[in-house]
This record gives C-alpha cells, structure tokens and sequence, in this order.
C-alpha cells in the first residue's frame, strides 16, 4: 500500500473515530432533552424541552446521515446505547 493510500486510511478512521464520538453524545443529549421534558413545568420549560427534543433528534439524524455516507469498515461500536 502506498503511503498515500496510507495517509488517506488514517484520515478516515480518525473521521470514523470522531464522528462515532459525536454520534454517541448527541444521542446522550436527545436523551437528556427527552427526560428533561418528563419533568418540565410550565409552559416556558415545556416550549424550551420540545425544542431541545427536536435540535437534538434532528442532529443525531444528521450525524447518522453523513456516517453512512463513509465508506470503509466501521470499528467496533464504543457507545452505549440502551
């Protein structure tokens, strides 16, 4: 292998690394929005919760999106997922 195609290989399992990374905490913060809203009061933190809920959701879609835009063999997952 070329140490060009070596270069290139690393570059993707560090993106690899670091996008699984941001995939397991913006899940934790989708969870955390989502028991928030469980104990929200009032209309103000009910509004703030359904917000948090939804820009949370909606960024864990968007990193599982551009993951599977990357080709290659996905280490072993480090998340907890439950």
């Amino acid at each position: 292998m070329s140490h060009q195609m070596q270069k290139m290989d690393q570059a993707v399992e560090k993106r690899m690394e670091q996008l699984s990374q941001e995939i397991t905490e913006a899940h934790q913060e989708w969870e955390n929005a989502n028991r928030f809203f469980n104990y929200a009061v009032g209309k103000d933190q009910v509004d703030y919760a359904i917000y948090a809920m939804i820009s949370a959701e909606k960024r864990y879609e968007m990193l599982l999106r551009t993951a599977k835009q990357i080709k290659g063999t996905w280490p072993v997952w480090k998340g907890d997922f439950k």
